[in-house]
């Protein structure tokens, strides 16, 4: 259970404070100099005597400012249980095709799919997850690691469309065949006996062999695949003119392919508006298992915009003070009359 306490990231800047009471050190030194005086001379108290709820509201409000100047926050430590069992290592397709949206303004493929991929790793947030790139080689951008923050970095950062590019130039740049050199590639950790590849694609493949594939994760500890298709029919690529580019079709047989593949390697393919059953997939394929404490994480939660809000109220209070006195005080005229 994460501790919790309040700190101050800046605690001299109160000091600032005060020079702000001066002002009300002097009012109260010289109200009661002339209270003196009154005295002294038998002289009665003005009708209106010391405002002292403006002097409190007044007081309130160099208090808040204090104490926001001092920059408190909620400050909270929490460790992190890690599965000791089990990795996942997400591969986003980054050849051309990806870069096709249903319009010029719309996200791209690979766009949507760096969303699902943040989506399906918080589903599994105890499995160290990593980051691969698909075209016609499987390349690492981030192996598997218990910190989400750096999974998060590397999707937003370090995943653009045909970087690096592929091998080979050809019509299509994307291979599946490209999968089978995952699970001797060292992207998983030999205590990783649960290990699960979620390949976020649209589907759009050169010819490969789906057996060979097979044949490469179904070596124990055996690596199960998800495949997420992210495709639609009416989608094309958008120049910077937002024109279309008329090389790019979308292929209808991107569902077989897909399908071909599942089936071959006994995963699942589902589709980006299926991202709720590709979650409960995941952690299907990923278990339970052992984990361990890794790491402490702190978080601060400022406290000092609140505290600067606050001194408003007060402060409405004193100027609404001021406005009431000036609309009920007459002036000479208004005795004159009253008289």
């Amino acid at each position: 259970m994460p501790a919790a306490s309040i700190v101050f990231l800046t605690p001299l800047a109160a000091l600032v404070a005060l020079a702000m009471l001066l002002p009300v050190a002097a009012f109260v030194v010289a109200e009661r100099r002339v209270t003196a005086v009154r005295r002294l001379l038998t002289l009665s108290p003005p009708r209106t005597g010391v405002d002292v709820a403006a002097l409190a509201a007044l007081v309130a409000v160099v208090a808040l400012l204090a104490l926001a100047a001092a920059q408190p926050a909620l400050s909270s430590t929490h460790s992190q249980r890690v599965r000791t069992d089990a990795e996942a290592l997400f591969v986003l397709d980054i050849s051309q095709s990806m870069a096709a949206s249903s319009g010029p303004k719309g996200k791209t493929r690979l766009e949507r799919a760096a969303d699902a991929a943040n989506r399906l790793r918080a589903a599994v947030p105890s499995v160290p997850s990593g980051v691969a790139t698909l075209t016609d080689r499987v390349l690492p951008n981030l192996l598997p690691v218990a910190d989400t923050a750096a999974f998060d970095a590397t999707l937003r950062s370090s995943v653009a469309i045909d970087q690096p590019p592929p091998r080979e130039q050809s019509v299509r740049a994307t291979s599946f065949g490209a999968l089978a050199e995952i699970p001797g590639s060292g992207y998983f950790q030999g205590s990783a006996k649960r290990r699960a590849i979620v390949l976020l694609t649209d589907g759009e493949t050169s010819p490969y062999d789906s057996g060979a594939v097979a044949k490469a994760l179904g070596v124990k500890p055996r690596t199960n695949l998800l495949t997420v298709q992210l495709w639609g029919r009416k989608e094309s690529i958008y120049g910077p003119s937002g024109r279309r580019d008329p090389n790019y079709r979308p292929d209808p047989a991107s569902k077989a392919q897909l399908a071909s593949l599942a089936s071959a390697t006994r995963g699942r393919v589902l589709g980006e508006g299926e991202l709720g059953s590709a979650a409960v997939s995941l952690e299907t394929m990923l278990g339970s298992g052992p984990t361990r404490t890794e790491g402490r994480t702190r978080t601060t939660h400022p406290l000092a915009p609140y505290l600067a809000v606050l001194a408003l109220v007060p402060l409405a209070l004193i100027f609404r003070g001021q406005v009431r006195g000036r609309v009920r005080r007459p002036g000479p005229e208004g005795e004159a009359m009253s008289r």
